[in-house]
């Protein structure tokens, strides 16, 4: 778990906590009308009249309480997550999983009663479900519980609280079926991108070598590693087809992406350059 750690904020978290909280604010003081609430909700009756409402909904809501645990999910799961996606790329992820949210919901309403509703937590909960499928184990303290939850547990609690108070059928105008559709949304996307690197790192190794050395900084080692030059006779080491192939895969996703097992290689050829070099 490279990436998870103490939360901290980042950019495109930050952002979304001040529009929401902007949005509020606006909804509390000036547009207190119930047409401008009706103008911005989803309302899966209305969707066609309204279509704007699948991306609006999810930066109002129903209050201060509503608004704060929303921002304390966001906080604890998207500043990982927007670190392992990288700037603008977050941001789609998030009106994904919202958009989806919506939709999954404009879904369930052909089979039941959807009230109209609003909240960020079900492009939220999208976001927790990226942050479980990369860091499952990661320990989460909840005030007042005596023992840590692992994120996956706290996810799977919070989907149970959701699917329980949605049975109950409760009007508070929160969207708590939609919040499945968002970690649906959020799982299907980590999955689908998943197997999309399987699929690029399967394939076989050119045999040119890149004209500009990448240097890698290899974990808990002060080395750096760059491509070693081709031999004299022209052929080449297993080895460095072996470091090629990691440094292509770090080069389009990044070193979280990364196995265990090609870490460890980068660091065993790391440390026998430096050997190397002292002789």
């Amino acid at each position: 778990m490279d990436e998870a750690g103490t939360p901290r904020l980042t950019p495109w978290v930050a952002r979304l906590m001040m529009v929401n909280a902007g949005v509020l604010l606006l909804l509390l003081t000036v547009f207190t009308a119930p047409d401008f609430i009706a103008a911005v909700q989803f309302d899966p009756a209305s969707f066609s009249a309204r279509p704007w409402t699948v991306l609006t909904y999810m930066f109002v809501h129903g209050g201060i309480l509503h608004l704060a645990l929303n921002t304390l999910m966001l906080f604890v799961f998207g500043p990982a997550v927007e670190r392992r996606l990288r700037g603008r790329a977050f941001i789609l992820f998030y009106i994904y999983c919202g958009i989806s949210a919506a939709l999954f919901a404009l879904g369930l309403s052909q089979f039941m009663t959807v009230p109209p509703f609003v909240g960020a937590s079900g492009a939220i909960f999208g976001v927790a479900t990226g942050f479980v499928l990369s860091w499952p184990d990661s320990e989460m303290r909840i005030v007042p519980l005596p023992v840590p939850l692992t994120a996956r547990s706290l996810l799977a609690i919070l989907i149970g609280i959701d699917l329980f108070v949605a049975a109950l059928g409760l009007h508070d105008g929160i969207a708590h079926f939609a919040h499945v559709g968002g970690a649906l949304a959020g799982y299907l996307f980590f999955r689908i991108q998943r197997l999309s690197v399987r699929r690029t790192t399967s394939r076989p190794t050119s045999v040119v070598r890149r004209p500009v050395v990448t240097p890698l900084r290899v974990p808990d080692s002060a080395i750096e590693l760059k491509p070693s030059a081709p031999r004299p006779d022209g052929h080449r080491d297993v080895t460095d087809d072996e470091v090629d192939r990691v440094l292509d895969k770090i080069s389009q996703h990044g070193l979280d992406s990364l196995t265990s097992q090609e870490r460890k290689f980068l660091a065993d050829v790391a440390e026998r350059k430096r050997k190397d070099s002292e002789r």
